[in-house]
């Protein structure tokens, strides 16, 4: 935690060094260390969840703001996390700082063939399918099952944003409307004026919604698979008879 003293203090970093993540790495780990900070010492990856999760919506606060130190400051407070949960796992055996660099920089690099290996993508649309098939590619490659679009949409994200994640997902893979004309933040207001007067609260009844598309989807994804079909390359009405078949399915 941020010591709020103004006593002044021997920094345990050399000057020159005070701007280097190692610095970062090695601060958090004193401070972790016997005869360091108390409550640093007794976290665990359950007590920081929460930090984890304000502090990226003070770092969202700060993009929408505009102000570019404010800005800095609170990626800063995410490395931290980072850090924090690096320096747990460290203790327990699990990871350190290197094994979480060093799975980061090679996804990165096995998922851009395009910068640094012989891929192409004519625009970022592409780049977002290709990332995905990659994805689908390493998880056949390790054994895994084969992933719905649905999965990792946390079910813990807020209705909204898991609604937005899902239909942006699913749009990747040709699933989403041809045209838009309505005024968006209009129409978002209407509805849920509409709620309050319906006495429905809009948040569970989006979060419904978000359980039905969530199951159908896989619905559709099985269907495909089970008659052997590409669902990624089915024309949006072949996908769009499969969605009304799952809809079928539930009555």
């Amino acid at each position: 935690m941020q010591n709020m003293s103004t006593s002044p203090m021997n920094s345990p970093i050399p000057e020159e060094r005070i701007g280097e993540f190692q610095s970062l790495i090695d601060v958090v780990a004193r401070l972790r260390a016997p005869g360091g900070c108390p409550w640093d010492a007794e976290q665990t990856h359950e007590s920081l969840k929460r930090n984890l999760l304000e502090e990226c919506y003070e770092t969202l606060e700060a993009i929408d703001e505009g102000e570019p130190q404010e800005l800095a400051e609170e990626l800063g407070d995410i490395l931290v996390q980072v850090a924090f949960h690096a320096d747990i796992a460290r203790e327990a055996g699990e990871f350190d700082i290197a094994d979480v660099l060093t799975a980061i920089n090679r996804k990165l690099i096995r998922r851009h063939p395009h910068v640094f290996a012989d891929g192409a993508a004519s625009d970022a649309r592409q780049v977002e399918r290709n990332w995905e098939q990659l994805k689908a590619e390493e998880r056949r490659e390790a054994g895994k099952p084969e992933p719905s679009a649905m999965d990792g949409v946390p079910a813990a994200l807020p209705a909204l944003t898991a609604a937005q994640l899902m239909q942006d997902r699913a749009a990747r893979f040709g699933f989403d409307w041809a045209t838009w004309i309505d005024e968006f933040g209009d129409v978002l207001f209407a509805l849920v004026n509409l709620a309050r007067w319906s006495g429905i609260h809009a948040e569970d009844a989006l979060r419904q919604a978000n359980g039905k598309f969530r199951n159908r989807y896989k619905a559709m994804e099985r269907l495909a698979s089970e008659r052997e079909q590409d669902f990624v390359a089915l024309p949006l009405d072949g996908k769009e008879a499969l969605w009304q078949e799952a809809k079928a399915a539930e009555r």
